[in-house]
């Protein structure tokens, strides 16, 4: 995202309160090692599903719709709207329509390109087996999310290599599905550089259960104001993932060593 006054970039993905987080139903943390199952053990297990999941969510259509606010005393005073169908062309690759865009009424910033590639790569955060080796990943406790049971670890990367980006941050493991059902962390590394700030504040993305297997991303909410040099922006985002439908083409989604059910068409199916 550009700071249009001094043409300075930033990416920025929101703070997610702690107030949303009791709305939610967050229980009170426990920080009593698991029985029967090692930390370790719970890593490779959800790290595994991850990885499952997102071979899984590469085969289904879904709706994004992005709205990203400026706010000033309480007020919007500038928005960006996208509304766009995620869907496979008659070759089977993916590929992004935009159904509604209209015109962007954001005056003090505007959308960059990492905006764009955190929405589609960062905010919906996947920690699989082929990640592990990146991240540091701590066990902090359990914790209950509605009537859900979760183990909940903190991640930040091990190092950070140039021009790459990670999540740092906070994430909770349903115990008996052993996948990320929340997150909550930042993009890193900030950039400081002059002519050009580049800063991700915290995020928090729900997961929804879909097809009474997968834990997809549903909901991303961001509220924070990001300090730019003399100037500070106050921010609201929400994106949110709906209507996901499985696609009917001759390809096999194989979750836990099982095919799938679907169509041999090549229209999607819902699920």
């Amino acid at each position: 995202m550009k700071l249009l006054k001094s043409l300075q970039v930033i990416t920025f993905v929101g703070l997610f309160t702690a107030t949303m987080m009791a709305d939610r139903g967050m229980g009170d943390l426990r920080t009593a090692q698991p029985a029967g199952v090692t930390t370790d053990q719970i890593i490779q297990k959800f790290a595994a599903k991850e990885k499952e999941f997102k071979e899984a969510r590469d085969r289904y259509t879904f709706r994004q719709t992005v709205i990203v606010d400026t706010m000033e005393d309480g007020s919007v005073d500038g928005e960006f709207k996208q509304v766009s169908d995620i869907v496979f062309d008659d070759h089977g690759k993916r590929v992004e329509n935009v159904v509604f865009a209209p015109a962007s009424t954001l005056n003090r910033v505007t959308m960059s390109q990492s905006d764009f590639d955190d929405i589609e790569k960062r905010l919906p955060f996947v920690l699989t087996t082929d990640d592990l080796g990146q991240y540091q990943v701590n066990y902090v406790g359990q914790q209950k999310i509605d009537e859900i049971d979760t183990f909940v670890f903190d991640v930040a990367p091990k190092q950070i290599e140039k021009n790459k980006r990670y999540f740092q941050g906070r994430i909770w493991v349903d115990s008996q599905d052993f996948q990320i059902v929340v997150t909550e962390g930042r993009n890193v590394p900030d950039v400081h550089k002059r002519n050009k700030e580049d800063l991700s504040p915290k995020f928090t993305t729900y997961r929804e259960q879909i097809d009474g297997k997968y834990w997809f991303p549903t909901y991303t909410i961001a509220d924070d104001t990001l300090h730019f040099t003399g100037n500070d922006v106050h921010i609201r985002e929400v994106v949110k993932y709906t209507n996901y439908k499985q696609y009917g083409a001759q390809h096999r989604i194989i979750f836990e060593g099982e095919v799938a059910e679907g169509t041999p068409t090549p229209t999607p199916k819902k699920k």
